[in-house]
């Protein structure tokens, strides 16, 4: 017990600096404009940098007659995203298209960095002089409340363009519940908010959610892993058990690691796939 009692301390240290960002200031309460997340700001807006530059760079070499593997796989996944947005957004858009490109592309690059060694980026932080680093943006609320509420209000401005302004306010007032009364669809008009309202609301926090979730259980799990091994230290390799032991934390990260970049990809696809099916709702006619 006593031993127990030493090493959890330690534990929670490690976890707590593992979860904490680099900020100008600690929050104060949930909701505190003032707090910047340097680290989710910088990782944000170097893999922006690395999809545009990569994809620019595969364009301007683009060959037809002797096509390189990189402007293959770029084709590959432009036209595959293309043909999604084809299938599910009916309307004409410019920009649907590439959103969904950037989408995809960027919240994959944020999960991606969740594979990264735990500590080698921390580290060589806090060999610079910088308390703490997390370089997982997508585990960050601020970023993907901010991915999500900009599809948000992508969604309510193309159901006003297309729609107009009373059709946009029809859609939560004249359904579910219908009638062919005048007085009678008039008194139906609250239970109708009621109704619609909360669940159009839903969007932007279920989007977040969803990928916040998952992305932040993945990092606590590599959390944990590494906690299991650091705690066992040079003791380890003393006996066969630790030895054992040693190679099931491997062999655990190993296989956590595939299925996180499975999760990472699954979690880029769910999140642009959700904002094009509420984009082409937005943007029909019932």
């Amino acid at each position: 017990m006593s031993m127990a009692a030493e090493s959890a301390p330690g534990a929670t240290e490690y976890i707590l600096h593992h979860l904490t960002f680099l900020s100008n200031r600690a929050p104060q309460g949930i909701v505190d404009f003032s707090v910047v997340n340097f680290d989710s700001l910088f990782f944000s807006i170097v893999l922006a940098v690395i999809f545009g530059g990569a994809f620019c760079v595969a364009a301007r070499r683009a060959s037809v007659t002797t096509p390189g593997r990189f402007q293959l796989f770029v084709e590959l996944v432009v036209e595959y995203i293309d043909s999604l947005v084809k299938d599910t957004y009916h309307a004409q858009s410019k920009l649907i298209a590439p959103l969904a490109l950037t989408i995809f592309c960027w919240i994959f690059l944020f999960n991606v960095m969740d594979v990264l060694p735990l500590d080698l980026l921390p580290n060589v932080a806090h060999a610079s002089g910088l308390s703490h680093l997390r370089i997982v943006p997508s585990t960050d609320l601020n970023v993907v409340f901010g991915l999500s509420l900009t599809a948000f209000v992508l969604i309510i401005f193309y159901s006003v363009k297309m729609k107009g302004l009373a059709g946009f306010v029809g859609e939560f007032a004249l359904h579910p519940f219908q009638s062919r009364n005048p007085l009678v669809q008039a008194l139906l008009v609250p239970a109708n908010l009621i109704m619609e309202v909360p669940a159009f609301l839903a969007r932007p926090v279920s989007l977040a959610l969803r990928l916040y979730g998952n992305m932040y259980a993945g990092e606590m799990v590599f959390v944990l892993i590494a906690l299991l091994t650091l705690s066992r230290g040079f003791k380890a390799f003393a006996s066969i058990g630790g030895w054992l032991s040693v190679i099931g934390s491997l062999a655990a990260g190993i296989i956590w690691t595939a299925f996180d970049l499975f999760v990472a990809a699954l979690q880029a696809f769910i999140f642009m796939m959700l904002t094009i099916v509420y984009l082409a709702q937005a943007s029909e006619h019932h």
